[in-house]
């Protein structure tokens, strides 16, 4: 036992470094509106209804977001086994962080022939808040996941490009086919930069000549091509949403007026999504480029192309959100690692330390100091996860169903009041409903004498106090339960 943990202890030490910001208190916040929460009931449908082709929201197809439905399968699959609720929506996207990891640790210990390498990559990928966030890797969104692909798919051409052998390549059809089958097109979009570096390896003629490129590609298309004729199938239409919200949409038009400067992930990069690590990018790159260990430089130079182009790629893309710079941050640790593994090597060598102690510890406090900083706030954000202040009163009601959910309301009865969209209050209503309690949606113009209802809208609000005789029987922050008693004399009198 003693043996095992001293050959183990680095691993295990890795392992406990990683748990908490990616696995930590997953399910402490509700579910958040938009795509987490079409993506949840999504997977409740598939459960119920057991079609795995055409995705359902409320049970008619979903025409809005036309994504392949791989996530959801895998939601839907938690869903069956773990049961309804947040950790089987937001697991998939946390076991995909942490396998991303281990790819990174995987690669560095095969190609580069050093854990420390590896270990300093995924250090810097959990502690950039622009990976460990909502949307990301901390919620049931697409983007963790489609980053896992992408990266095990770019890692695996690098691969193919050092050994030629066709394993790698057919891992590289694989594992983009996986990519496209998470996010579409987005899968894709790496594919400048592969193509550039092969040509710039002097790689790209062979590989044309290279059946095994051609057998890999049909595969590639068989599988992505033949999900959207056997959706188009089964939902005519289908492609035609696609077109207009994928292919042509997103990247010509601004979309929900998410319209942003071409600057627009730069700055977040400088601002906060990769705050503390950003400086040290160009200094990994300039490092790499001039390294002496040819393995360095050629992953310096495939990361700096993947990253380049991706961000160039988006940057130009008129629709602009927060979160699709995702499966940039594996490269960018990689980047800063070539950095940090210098140091960690330059100090490794010295030669006082070693006469000076038994083991030469500097290395490691200097990993230690490098990385208790960003680990720290990083810890604190996943160990007691909070909403932003400008989410605090909008999030009210969905802890307050959340909360009903584990028995702490009785909403049996009852009805929810909810202007707007509102599929991050369904997915717990879906769940009570299960569980035997009452409890539904209704327009707040159809209340009548009798009704026990629950509000947490201005507007709503503002509604029930001029139309309703009420009375208000609870109180939960900005969560009111009001009994209603009759319509007010004019309502009457207008009926």
């Amino acid at each position: 036992m003693v043996k095992f943990f001293r050959a183990y202890f680095k691993y295990i030490v890795l392992a406990a470094v990683m748990y908490m910001p990616i696995f930590g208190n997953l399910d402490t916040l509700p579910i958040r509106i938009w795509d987490e929460a079409r993506l949840a009931i999504s997977a409740y449908e598939m459960l119920n209804d057991g079609d795995l082709i055409v995705t359902h929201v409320q049970g008619n197809p979903d025409m809005w977001s036309v994504k392949p439905p791989l996530l959801i399968w895998v939601q839907a699959g938690f869903m069956k086994v773990l049961g309804v609720g947040e950790l089987a929506v937001r697991l998939p996207s946390a076991i995909a962080a942490f396998l991303t990891g281990i790819a990174l640790l995987a690669f560095s210990l095969k190609y580069l022939k050093s854990f420390w390498f590896g270990f300093l990559a995924i250090l810097v990928l959990i502690t950039c808040h622009g990976y460990i966030n909502v949307h990301a890797t901390r919620t049931g969104d697409y983007d963790a996941l489609l980053a896992l692909f992408t990266t095990l798919s770019a890692l695996s051409f690098f691969a193919f490009c050092e050994t030629e052998k066709k394993q790698q390549l057919y891992l590289f059809f694989i594992f983009t086919a996986l990519a496209v089958l998470t996010k579409s097109i987005t899968g894709l979009l790496f594919m400048p930069a592969i193509l550039i570096y092969s040509i710039h390896q002097k790689q790209f003629i062979s590989l044309l000549k290279n059946k095994h490129f051609y057998f890999g590609s049909i595969g590639f298309l068989v599988v992505t091509l033949g999900y959207y004729v056997l959706r188009e199938v089964n939902n005519p239409g289908f492609i035609s949403a696609v077109h207009e919200n994928e292919l042509g949409g997103r990247f010509l038009t601004a979309i929900e007026g998410h319209q942003q400067g071409f600057w627009f992930y730069f700055n977040n990069f400088v601002d906060f999504q990769l705050s503390g690590w950003h400086l040290l990018v160009p200094c990994g790159f300039a490092l790499g480029l001039v390294s002496k260990d040819p393995r360095i430089k050629k992953i310096t130079l495939f990361s700096a192309l993947l990253i380049t182009t991706f961000f160039i790629l988006i940057s130009t893309a008129q629709t602009k959100l927060e979160w699709y710079d995702v499966p940039l941050y594996p490269f960018l640790a990689i980047l800063v690692a070539v950095f940090l593994h210098f140091i960690f090597r330059w100090l490794q060598n010295r030669e006082w330390p070693k006469k000076t102690w038994a083991t030469n510890v500097l290395p490691f406090v200097f990993v230690f100091l490098v990385g208790i900083g960003p680990y720290q706030k990083i810890f604190a954000k996943t160990y007691s996860p909070k909403e932003y202040d400008w989410d605090k009163d909008f999030y009210e009601i969905s802890y307050f169903v959340k909360d009903a959910v584990r028995g702490k309301h009785n909403l049996d009865g009852q009805y929810i009041l909810y202007d707007g969209y509102h599929l991050h209050l369904l997915f717990y209503v879906n769940i009570l409903n299960d569980n035997g309690v009452r409890v539904s949606f209704k327009r707040w113009e159809e209340v009548e004498a009798g009704d026990t209802v629950i509000a947490n809208q201005n507007q709503v609000k503002q509604y029930l106090d001029e139309h309703y005789v009420h009375e208000i029987i609870g109180f939960n922050g900005t969560v009111l339960t009001y009994k209603i008693l009759s319509k007010k004399e004019h309502e009457q009198a207008q009926n």
